[in-house]
């Protein structure tokens, strides 16, 4: 994919801006971070260039200056709400998250489960970290919240949550997901610092929309196609056209919400002209660091159908509704893109349609397209991953990487022993007996180095795939499309 974005300068540029934001305070900013610290994997499709860890590399930047307040919502422990990319819950997301900013040298200092009201699982998640030694507080819905601005910023209000002492100047306010209350703990902080006379401020870090990007612009277009089952839908900002007679983006909600967050802001810091706008109150700086729009836009055309694909799944999966797709689809058609302009959906399609067999096809960084089909061993996921090896590797396709010797006692296995239900290596198995051909092999163990190649290659499959060769794409860094279409008609798929 050709890069359209400076991961460099946005570091950069972002880290000046946030700074500068501080100065404006009591050397004191709580900053609610949206979207994802690790892995915004979606910022990285959209912006090729993008890392997707830049939001942690703009942390390291700033460590010294930087403490983490990490939020989850009670109801979302209760529920075992999951995050979709990862398969695993928000609340292990919190303690991934946390062992991951560690790792990296970023100070964490709490933990708050929010709009908390007696859940047994919060306090099950809450007895678990204290006893680790970590601070944990509750937060409870705000009194008064969303009518009565008397009220929410009183000691009845914001006044009612616990105050979380914090040590440096920029206290950045994050989760594993939307709707954690991050907003309300940035209030409730800032509520409580003015109190004890420490002129905090409050600013949001939020990278999509991109405020000075047209309104429909791909990226910003791709952004709705991500939140298309929220209903967001991306907005010119009435407020901050009206005060600088300058066009900006932004999302429905934050412009709904503004109105009550500058009175509330208002009410705790005494200025009514702290912020003219939503987009005041960011300090995203995404759209100075793009450098060829061109390529952007079609890396954001691109995720558009995969997003629509995603959706489509998700409802045959039973867990989306079609609307979502019904939108996404409009989204499309604005942008004048099919699922044609998918080069991989139309060769899988072939190989399927010739050999009457699942197929997955995967655009190489040359153009050529490799497939794989079910064979009578393996998968098609993992016939497509191994040929595209080959190719990397200018093997002959007609040259066999899994010994019979390593490959038939693991069939055995699995049909004998582990009493499996499926007779073919999935792709994590497949590797697995690569990896064990490439001890006596050198070629294979010159094939396996190839693998971190794959990463960022487009791929699409004839059917869902499991969750496991889900798992694994997703680890290899290849985005991969399905059709709606079950595999076979047995009802439990692991």
């Amino acid at each position: 994919m050709k890069l359209g974005f400076s991961n460099e300068k946005y570091v950069e540029l972002q880290s000046e801006k946030i700074l500068e934001r501080i100065n404006l305070f009591d050397n004191k900013l709580y900053l609610e971070f949206g979207g994802k610290l690790f892995d915004d994997l979606h910022a990285s499709r959209v912006l090729p260039g993008f890392e997707p860890d830049a939001k942690v590399k703009l942390l390291q930047k700033l460590k010294d200056k930087a403490e983490i307040i990490v939020i989850i919502n009670a109801a979302d422990i209760e529920r075992k709400k999951m995050r979709a990319d990862y398969g695993i819950t928000y609340d292990m997301d919190v303690l991934r998250l946390i062992d991951n900013l560690r790792g990296m040298d970023i100070y964490v200092s709490s933990i708050v489960i929010s709009q908390y009201s007696g859940q047994p699982s919060a306090d099950i998640f809450y007895k678990k970290l204290t006893m680790r030694g970590e601070k944990v507080y509750y937060f409870n819905n705000v009194k008064g919240y969303p009518n009565d601005v008397d009220t929410i910023v009183s000691d009845e209000g914001y006044g009612a949550n616990p105050f979380i002492e914090t040590t440096r100047p920029l206290v950045v306010v994050t989760a594993p997901g939307p709707g954690s209350g991050k907003l309300a703990a940035c209030l409730s902080q800032l509520y409580h610092e003015h109190k004890r006379n420490v002129k905090a401020g409050y600013a949001k870090f939020e990278t999509f929309p991109i405020w000075n990007l047209p309104l429909k612009h791909p990226v910003n277009l791709a952004y709705e196609a991500a939140t298309a089952d929220l209903k967001d839908v991306n907005i010119i900002d009435p407020y901050h056209l009206d005060a600088y007679a300058v066009t900006t983006v932004n999302y429905n909600r934050d412009v709904e919400a503004f109105p009550l967050v500058k009175r509330i802001l208002s009410k705790i810091t005494g200025q009514d002209d702290l912020y003219k706008s939503p987009t005041d109150m960011g300090v995203n700086m995404a759209g100075y660091s793009i450098t060829d729009d061109e390529a952007v836009r079609n890396a954001a055309k691109q995720e558009i159908v995969r997003r629509w694909y995603k959706a489509c799944c998700d409802y045959k999966n039973g867990i989306g509704d079609i609307q979502t797709a019904h939108r996404i689809e409009g989204l499309m058609r604005e942008v004048g893109i099919t699922i044609e302009d998918r080069p991989v959906v139309k060769a899988a399609k072939e190989k399927q349609a010739l050999r009457g067999v699942p197929a997955l096809a995967i655009e190489m960084p040359d153009g050529k397209i490799v497939t794989g089909r079910h064979g009578d061993n393996i998968s098609a996921a993992a016939a497509a991953i191994i040929n595209a090896l080959k190719h990397l590797s200018e093997i002959k396709d007609s040259i066999h990487l899994i010994s019979p010797m390593v490959l038939e006692p693991i069939m055995k296995m699995k049909s004998t022993v582990l009493s499996s239900s499926g007779n073919k290596l999935n792709l994590e198995e497949s590797l697995i007996a690569l990896s064990m051909c490439a001890a006596t092999n050198p070629m294979v163990s010159a094939v396996l180095t190839r693998l971190s190649d794959l990463k960022g290659l487009e791929a699409h499959s004839t059917v869902m795939l499991s969750p496991a060769d889900e798992a694994v794409f997703r680890n290899l860094g290849i985005n991969v499309t399905c059709e709606p279409e079950f595999e076979s008609k047995n009802l439990y798929i692991r």
